[in-house]
């Protein structure tokens, strides 16, 4: 096995929020790019060989942690895409938490100030985005969505692999 590929960390939502978002992305990123399902990204990049200790401080830093509640709060231009933009004061404090926890090994993209967002748009025209952003905010009522667990992956390139799943307690 890998383990110097790096792990992706990703908050794990409700059913009916991940086949919405889910459907979103299949309808509009392009095909031949569209290798995972829609998905929000808490770190891009952990190190893989950190494997044990990044299961173990996730494990640890969920303990107790219920299902809680995220408001979908409008749409962002991602230039060449577009996202759902998401709030939540728990999946704050969560990453806060694990950011300050695997702090020497964050790469510059996961130091940076964490905008949780959903992309169902992306490596497009950025007048096709524009244009999708335009069409999705003219109907854009907010809504909520539940937070049900993290899910760690590998990245190696191509479709995602899934190391396990840390559900929340219920």
């Amino acid at each position: 096995m890998n383990t110097t590929a790096p792990l992706i960390l990703t908050l794990q939502l409700d059913e009916r929020a991940f086949a919405f978002f889910d459907e979103q992305r299949r309808r509009y990123f392009p095909k031949e790019r569209n290798f995972i399902p829609a998905h929000l990204t808490l770190f891009h990049a952990l190190p893989g060989e950190h494997l044990a200790e990044i299961q173990h401080d996730t494990e640890a830093a969920i303990s107790g942690q219920e299902p809680f509640a995220l408001d979908v709060t409008g749409l962002r231009s991602l230039g060449r895409g577009v996202a759902y933009k998401l709030e939540s004061s728990e999946l704050s404090e969560l990453r806060r938490h694990l950011a300050l926890t695997w702090n020497d090994w964050l790469k510059p993209q996961d130091r940076q100030n964490h905008n949780p967002h959903v992309t169902v748009q992306n490596k497009v025209d950025p007048t096709q985005a524009r244009a999708l952003l335009e069409d999705l905010a003219d109907g854009f009522q907010p809504f909520e969505v539940i937070g049900m667990g993290l899910d760690l992956w590998w990245y190696r390139g191509g479709p995602w692999e899934k190391v396990r799943s840390f559900p929340f307690a219920f």
